[in-house]
Formats: C-alpha cells, sequence, structure tokens
C-alpha cells in the first residue's frame, strides 16, 4: 500500500468529489449545455473544449446524425462546451480511475473485510454503469427519463461510496462518535428510516423529471403568489389528466407527504431517544434531514415565485434545489444504512 494513502482517506475524497461531479451536472442544466458536447466520449470530434462556431458548423455537415434538439444552426458558447467537458473530464479521467484505484488499495490491506471489498466493488460496477448512462444521456439528447437515470445512479454511487467509507472505518476501530447508533433504535426505526429515504429520492426523481421536461416548470402557472404557488393554477389539487404536463403538481404533493412524514418522525424520535443510551444520535441524523428537506422546500417555493417576463426562472436556485435535496436523501440513506449495519452486528 502507498504511504500516507489508505481506502478510508481515499473513500472520503471520492464522496467529495462525486458530490461536485453532481452539482456541476446541475450546473450545465442551468445553462442548458447538456448537448454542448453532441457526442461522445469526445466533443465536436476532438479531446478538447475550444469549439469555434465555424468548427461547430463543419462538424455538424460532416455528422448530420449528430444535429441535437436545437436544430443545425444553434451554436453553444465556449463557456458551455467548457462546462460539459469538465463534467466529462471530472467524472471519467479523474473519479473513474481513482475508483479503480480505490478497489486496489482494498485488496492490500489485511485489516479490511470482506464486506469493505464488496461494496468496494459494487463502486466499480456502478462508476461504470454510470458512464454508460452517460453515454445514453448523450445519444437521447438529454431526453428527461436518461437524465433522471443518471442522476440516481449518480446518487447510488455515492450511497456505495459511503457504504465502503463506513465498513472499513469499522474495520479499521476508526468509527466516529457521530455514527455509533443504538441498536435497540435502530432495530425499531429501520424500516421507516427506509422509507423515509425512499420518498426524498422519489421527491429528487419526480423533481428532475419537471426540470428537464419542456413546459413543466410552469406546469402550475407562472402568476406568481398565490395562483401558482401554494396553488396550482389557482386550485389546491388539480385533476390528473396528464402525467408530464401535471408533473410539477405530483412532485409538490410528494415533497408534502416527504416532508410530514420527516416532522412526524423528527418529533417521535425526540419522544423516544431521550432515554435511550446513544439514542440522540439517530434523531439528529434524521432532524438534520428534516432541516435540510424543509429548507429545499421554501427554496422550490422561491424558485417559483421568482419567475419574470424578461429573465424567467432565477436559475441558480433551481442548482441549489439539486444539491439540497440529495443531501436531504444521502443523510437518511446514511441513516437507514447504518441502521442495517447496526443490526448485523457491523457497526456494534
Amino acid at each position: 500500500m502507498l504511504r500516507g494513502v489508505d481506502a478510508r482517506g481515499l473513500t472520503a475524497s471520492l464522496v467529495g468529489l462525486t458530490l461536485i461531479v453532481i452539482a456541476i451536472g446541475g450546473l450545465i442544466r442551468i445553462y442548458d449545455a447538456g448537448e454542448a458536447c453532441p457526442d461522445w466520449p469526445t466533443c465536436f470530434g476532438t479531446w478538447g473544449f475550444e469549439v469555434s462556431e465555424q468548427e461547430q458548423q463543419e462538424w455538424y455537415e460532416e455528422n448530420p446524425n449528430q444535429i441535437d434538439s436545437r436544430g443545425s444552426s444553434h451554436r453553444y458558447s465556449a463557456f458551455q462546451i467548457f462546462t460539459e467537458w469538465f463534467h466529462r473530464l471530472l467524472a471519467g479521467v479523474v473519479l473513474g480511475p481513482l475508483v479503480l484505484f480505490n478497489l486496489w488499495l482494498c485488496r492490500q490491506d489485511e485489516d479490511l473485510g470482506p464486506e469493505t471489498g464488496m461494496a468496494t466493488m459494487i463502486s466499480v460496477i456502478l462508476i461504470i454503469w454510470q458512464g454508460a448512462v452517460g453515454w445514453l444521456t448523450v445519444e437521447l439528447d438529454n431526453e428527461n427519463w436518461s437524465v433522471v437515470l443518471h442522476l440516481g445512479s449518480a446518487l447510488a454511487f455515492t450511497m456505495s461510496l459511503i457504504w465502503v467509507w463506513l465498513s472499513a472505518s469499522k474495520d479499521k476501530g476508526k468509527l466516529p462518535a457521530w455514527f455509533c447508533f443504538d441498536s435497540e433504535l435502530a432495530n425499531e426505526w429501520k424500516s421507516g428510516t427506509g422509507l423515509l429515504a425512499l420518498g426524498a429520492f422519489l421527491a429528487i426523481f419526480s423533481g428532475t423529471f419537471v426540470s428537464t421536461t419542456n413546459g413543466a416548470n410552469s406546469g402550475c402557472g407562472i402568476s406568481g403568489f398565490p395562483g401558482s404557488w401554494p396553488l396550482c393554477e389557482d386550485r389546491l389539487v388539480n385533476t390528473l389528466d396528464d402525467i408530464i404536463a401535471q408533473s410539477q403538481m405530483i412532485h409538490r404533493w410528494l415533497v408534502v407527504v416527504v416532508g410530514f412524514s420527516l416532522l412526524w418522525a423528527s418529533y417521535s424520535l425526540w419522544k423516544g431517544s431521550v432515554d435511550v443510551e446513544n439514542g440522540v444520535i439517530l434523531r439528529n441524523w434524521i432532524w438534520v434531514a428534516t432541516g435540510v428537506f424543509m429548507a429545499n422546500a421554501a427554496i422550490g417555493a422561491t424558485y417559483i415565485l421568482s419567475w419574470n417576463m424578461n429573465d424567467g426562472y432565477f436559475e441558480f436556485l433551481s442548482l441549489l434545489h439539486l444539491i439540497l435535496g440529495s443531501l436531504a436523501f444521502l443523510a437518511l440513506a446514511t441513516a437507514w444504512l447504518g441502521s442495517v449495519m447496526v443490526n448485523r452486528g457491523r457497526l456494534s
């Protein structure tokens, strides 16, 4: 093993890097740069990002089947191309090889058990899968369902890295105090925490579908408060006639259901954890996730109300919405994973 480098430390860095890649993916959508490199893995047939408008035209003339949804006359700015190119660089050239290197580190470290090795192998499988989904997203010109799948795969990959880190921390005897769940409370809340994580994931899933579907952002109108929020086209509930056109309303109701469920769980854990040894640890994880989720719901509302005729929506709120939604899900999924591992004796 290389001096000063171990799988536990590298895995923590990989989690941070993955979150950065996810955030840049959101930035790509904000700047409408998802098709700025129409081919894969190259970009306009090159390995760089400096592609002039003339070069773009020439490439489209040579590759008419690669003309995207904006038509052959559309040209991308240098910044748009760089954003997509940099996203690919971090994911494919930096993150991918480091995940493979992490697998090698795990196999070299005799202190790490079979579960850590299995989790690391799953992370390798998922990063390969993520690359394939990235290719598919480019080939399909960022179809809404392919973008949703891309984000979902990224979150699954992130969770595999968190699993590696938790398992390696246990093997090394370095599990931090803020993850030493009480086994009785963890067993009681294992299923509930898993359902909360699933709900948060579905909220992200539906929100990504809204943000990548033409017209869905304005599916509840653009009249401002209260007609477009908290109401939807001046109604509390609309008849569901078109799932795609009304996906924003579906997303909102998912957020309401998950939000109330989190508040109930936070209250229940507050009442039930005070007399249990280490009970406040799991409670605090749920409290943090609830706080982030509720703050994110407020940001989603602010985004809808930010519409104006000249500039449209304030898109940086959409990026923040994606980041906080991902963090809320990851907090809940990590709490669920910890509860499962405690009940298998892995974190006790």
